[in-house]
């Protein structure tokens, strides 16, 4: 749970429905939006009437002036609340779910091809999911079959976001084409894996800010995948709300900690050079793409919960309350890795987790995490399965996932309260141009 590197919970500040909602980066002009296939109601009310229907009320409804759910109504009706109409936009030069804020809810899902299922059957199956996910983060059904779960609901800043795993190169005969960065991850010290619940041919994510429209997402994905995959896993995980604080701020993990106070920020000059491949970059096909680490970290919080507030914090190197280094200042002062106390001690503890994952003390590395908490119950003796399902990016997982993972191995002082117990490593191609599906161009490059 490295300091420099869980994102800042932009609990993203919603206006409250009747008031003007901003529109969101990259979102395409209303008159685009306006655009699209019409898709009617039970009302028959078209899309593109109820659009104009919104426009009327004076209401910005999300990224698109009017995103809505499908069973939307007509004039007259209650437009949807600032968290409904929320979207994110399928087609760009990156996948979505990468630079998006913290999302509500989340489901993890990877799949292995089925016996005698290819090349063909693969780039089949992404062409549906690419259809499939274009269409739900817009707000409207599934093509087929549709489970009517979220038919009340708009897009929920929904994203859905496409990896494939080493073992997926061998099944489809593109060995050639798999990236030296998808090598598999070195073993650590925290590791207890369940071989069951890690990698995969292909692994999907899914986000949202409603749960039922990411459960819909889910059973969508899980349809289409049809008789050319079957399951392989699959991990629940949620977020805090938007609107759940008075003001956007750092998340807290299950640990109570504010969690995300170094991640890089897109308008950092080197951002896309750590987390993206760059245009030039090898195998062309990842051009754009990103590197997803996949870790589902327990956390043992019997253990942790019995230390006092000021034990943990010198655990992370951080104060519990407003995630301001233990050096002093605020939450975003840098920290002072040299300063000591009266005693001659260093303020932050020379095994604190915040100063072993600083990237200044590996080398610069730096990942982009989005992570989600999750809680699956309890074990036999009543201890609380319960953590972190961890999701880094970066342009190399050996520049920046392994490195940090190395160090901390080497003792972090938090190690004894954590246990990596799954594990996944996927390349995540750049986003598809309209007209094409995710990983067209590793298939029929």
């Amino acid at each position: 749970m490295s300091d420099q590197s869980i994102p800042q919970a932009r609990d993203r500040a919603r206006t409250k429905a009747g008031a003007q909602a901003p529109a969101q980066a990259g979102a395409p002009a209303p008159e685009e939006a306006a655009s699209e296939p019409a898709a009617p109601s039970a009302a028959g009310v078209t899309r593109r009437k109820l659009l104009g229907t919104a426009g009327a009320t004076g209401l910005v409804l999300g990224a698109v002036g009017g995103a809505v759910g499908y069973t939307a109504r007509p004039a007259g009706a209650t437009p949807l609340a600032s968290l409904g109409s929320g979207q994110a936009m399928f087609h760009g030069k990156h996948q979505p779910g990468i630079t998006q804020g913290l999302q509500a809810r989340g489901h993890l899902v990877a799949f292995d091809l089925a016996a005698g299922a290819g090349r063909k059957e693969a780039a089949a199956l992404l062409r549906r999911w690419s259809r499939t996910a274009e269409r739900l983060m817009a707000g409207e059904p599934a093509l087929q079959d549709d489970t009517d779960v979220a038919r009340d609901a708009g897009p929920s800043s929904l994203t859905i976001t496409f990896g494939f795993g080493h073992s997926f190169f061998g099944r489809t005969g593109l060995e050639k084409q798999r990236p030296v960065s998808l090598d598999p991850l070195p073993d650590f010290s925290s590791d207890h894996l369940d071989k069951k619940r890690s990698d995969g041919d292909l692994w999907v994510q899914i986000g949202a800010d409603d749960a039922l429209v990411a459960f819909h997402a889910l059973r969508a994905v899980q349809k289409d995948a049809g008789s050319a995959a079957r399951l392989r896993w699959q991990m629940n995980g949620f977020n805090r709300s938007p609107g759940a604080t008075s003001h956007p701020m750092t998340a807290r993990n299950l640990m109570g900690q504010m969690d995300g106070t170094r991640n890089p920020k897109p308008a950092e000059p080197d951002f896309d050079q750590r987390i993206f491949v760059p245009e030039s970059g090898t195998p062309t096909w990842m051009a754009n793409g990103s590197y997803a680490v996949v870790r589902r970290i327990r956390m043992l919080l019997d253990d942790w919960e019995k230390l006092s507030v000021r034990a943990q914090e010198h655990v992370i190197g951080r104060r519990k309350s407003d995630g301001s280094a233990l050096s002093g200042g605020t939450e975003t002062t840098a920290m002072d890795l040299e300063k000591t106390d009266a005693q001659g001690n260093l303020v932050v503890p020379i095994n604190a987790h915040a100063r072993i994952t600083r990237p200044d003390q590996n080398g610069g590395a730096a990942m982009l995490r989005r992570p989600f908490s999750y809680h699956d119950g309890f074990d036999a003796d009543g201890a609380p399965d319960a953590g972190l399902l961890f999701i880094c990016w970066q342009a190399d997982p050996v520049r920046g996932f392994v490195p940090v993972q190395r160090k901390l191995d080497r003792g972090d002082a938090l190690s004894q309260f954590i246990r990596h117990e799954a594990s996944g490593l996927f390349a995540v191609p750049g986003g598809a141009a309209r007209g094409e599906y995710v990983g067209q161009r590793l298939l029929e490059g």
